[in-house]
């Protein structure tokens, strides 16, 4: 009898749990939904979202496996409203193919993190040879550096192979092989050295407005660094300041949330009031259904969802995550092929799509 209870105690914890899970799971889908600045723990979920799906899964699978129908229900239901999410970060292409001879316009977006700030400028020919083997038309980078050794600077080669040249606030920049029409930087303000700007282009008589967007950054490495430096390099201090740390740790993140939310509103403002279809890319700094995320996107198509195939990361971190974007105008524009590169040139993959124009 002793034993009978212990069985029913367990089966009614786990199931306490799986309930809970599935709480969070949700919670956490209706994340991005929520500003940071006004509900930063609810906007927060978003970014343990995938840990909390793999629990979801585990519990089905153990109450599958005990054969409790009414139980597995509840992570199956559960897991299944997440598909959407999943489509954002994996997709199967099952029936995809990527067809790059249609006519249209390749898309490249690419943090180059200052090409390594080797003054050679070798790193930045590199890059270009990427480019020019993936037969990109327009690229959209951020942390661009022009200085190298030459005083000519990394332009010039660039210009070698993309006839246009847009320069937006500091390392911001759109080279094109098409004609640039009109250029214009979103300034984000003080208080950052992050930025976004937008180019008209006519490609092929059809004229579309392209953005780049370098949203802020999440500040942990910039903490972990200044700790290291300091009290951590002194183990009894480390151990009397941890919670110091993770106190500023946690402030600088739900900070650099919060900025890149009202960024992300005035680019999603710039955004609708263009006259022409958009193509918006970028290093965003944020995971799929964040709230940057679904401001950014609003009406647009992710071009992952549409033309892409297998697990989209593009950091080389330790978390690989994907904080790099490519969305277009559903109107007039299909993804056909939409990929990254598995280069080690930046601690950012670079981002392709073909954009085929009906």
């Amino acid at each position: 009898m002793g034993k009978l209870a212990v069985y029913k105690y367990l089966s009614f914890m786990v199931l306490v749990l799986t309930v809970l899970v599935a709480a969070f799971t949700l919670f956490g889908l209706f994340g991005g939904n929520a500003n940071p600045a006004t509900s930063t723990a609810m906007a927060l979920l978003v970014y343990v979202l995938p840990m909390f799906i793999i629990a979801d899964v585990v519990l089905l699978i153990f109450w599958l496996i005990r054969k409790r129908w009414h139980w597995a229900a509840i992570p199956g239901v559960t897991i299944l409203l997440c598909i959407p999410y999943i489509g954002t970060i994996w997709q199967p292409g099952l029936f995809r193919s990527s067809d790059e001879s249609r006519a249209g316009v390749k898309v490249a977006t690419y943090n180059v993190a200052a090409f390594g700030r080797k003054a050679t400028g070798f790193q930045a020919q590199a890059i270009l040879n990427e480019m020019k083997n993936n037969q990109v038309d327009v690229l959209c980078m951020q942390e661009y550096l022009e200085e190298n050794a030459d005083t000519i600077g990394n332009s010039v080669y660039y210009l070698e192979y993309f006839s246009e040249w847009a320069k937006g606030k500091d390392d911001m920049t759109i080279f094109s092989r098409f004609p640039i029409m009109n250029s214009e930087t979103i300034d984000f303000g003080p208080g950052t050295n992050n930025s976004a700007m937008w180019a008209d282009i006519d490609v092929k008589g059809k004229v579309i407005r392209f953005f780049n967007v370098h949203l802020e950054t999440t500040g942990i490495s910039g903490t972990l660094h200044k700790a290291a430096k300091g009290t951590l390099n002194d183990p009894i201090a480390a151990k009397t300041d941890n919670n110091k740390l993770l106190r500023a740790i946690y402030g600088n993140y739900t900070r650099g949330m919060i900025k890149r939310a009202v960024q992300a509103d005035l680019v999603a403002h710039e955004i609708k009031k263009s006259p022409y279809p958009v193509v918006v890319c970028g290093d965003f700094n944020d995971v799929p259904y964040s709230f940057v995320y679904k401001t950014m996107k609003g009406d647009l198509v992710d071009g992952f969802k549409e033309a892409g195939k297998g697990y989209m990361y593009t950091y080389r971190g330790k978390k690989s995550v994907r904080i790099d974007y490519i969305f277009h105008s559903e109107e007039g524009m299909e993804g056909v092929h939409y990929y990254k590169k598995d280069v080690s040139y930046s601690d950012h993959l670079p981002v392709f799509l073909k954009i085929a124009l009906e």
